[in-house]
């Protein structure tokens, strides 16, 4: 499970008197062959800013979720017309089964050594799917976000950029995964190529991302200069993203996905 025991403590004793939300749920639809090319969304990935002192190896699109001060999961920046949308796991947001969505979150873009150069970002508008609500649906371990930054007239993603949501991929691809330990400042980066786990789960091997890395983005054709790509899953689904930092899980990208970004950017 990759996130911390001490937020599933803290999200506990939030739970106390809070109702449950549930939101419509979509029917799965059948799987495409495994060499099915992904279905892109119709959008266009940003291009990142320049300078922030971010980190190299990794995209200022990417970055830390907190609660109280203390990161505990990964997300990153997806495109959308209003600039502010945010892909992690569902498990990153929602307690799932008898739970509620988590209080008081905020994404910290491009994080790394103690520095948030962006700044901190509010998190709300959380959505995750009815059946994970209702059955902690590892299949659908997957949720979005809205980002806002009080007297930031800015878009997060035109200050960082973002990647491109891609459903209906193949289940082998070679992708750029990223995401924040727990028990350090700075991102985890890892190149490999996926494979099929089950009929909605992605794994991939990638040696040290253990707890806190929940959520982080799987890229396909990154590239070098902005870091930005076609996203294609987040550490999540089977076992809350595995059980060793050495194999992570994603649940598939399939149009239950797509209609919860629908829903995300829908709003008025």
């Amino acid at each position: 499970m990759r996130r911390p025991t001490a937020l599933l403590i803290l999200c506990a004793v939030l739970l106390l008197g809070a109702a449950t939300s549930v939101i419509a749920v979509q029917t799965q639809q059948p799987l495409p062959a495994d060499d099915a090319s992904a279905d892109l969304l119709q959008v266009t990935p940003a291009t990142s800013s320049a300078g922030k002192d971010a980190p190299a190896v990794s995209s200022p699109a990417v970055g830390a979720l907190f609660v109280d001060n203390t990161h505990y999961c990964t997300a990153s920046v997806v495109h959308s017309d209003q600039g502010d949308v945010l892909l992690t796991a569902a498990h990153c947001i929602h307690d799932g089964e008898g739970g509620d969505y988590i209080n008081g979150v905020t994404f910290a873009p491009g994080y790394h050594d103690g520095i948030a150069p962006y700044g901190y970002w509010s998190v709300s508008d959380e959505l995750v799917s009815a059946s994970w609500v209702e059955s902690s649906d590892q299949d659908m371990d997957v949720g979005f976000a809205v980002a806002h930054q009080n007297g930031t007239t800015a878009t997060l993603e035109s200050l960082v950029g973002a990647n491109t949501l891609a459903v209906g991929g193949a289940f082998e691809q070679k992708i750029t995964l990223t995401g924040y330990p727990d028990d350090t400042d700075a991102p985890a980066v890892c190149r490999n190529t996926t494979s099929r786990q089950d009929t909605y789960q992605l794994k991939v091997d990638c040696a040290g991302f253990p707890t806190g890395t929940s959520g982080g983005p799987w890229v396909t054709r990154q590239d070098p200069k902005t870091k930005l790509g076609t996203v294609i899953g987040v550490i999540g689904g089977f076992e809350y993203g595995g059980d060793t930092a050495d194999t992570s899980y994603s649940s598939y990208f399939d149009t239950d996905v797509q209609a919860l970004y629908r829903q995300t950017t829908a709003r008025a």
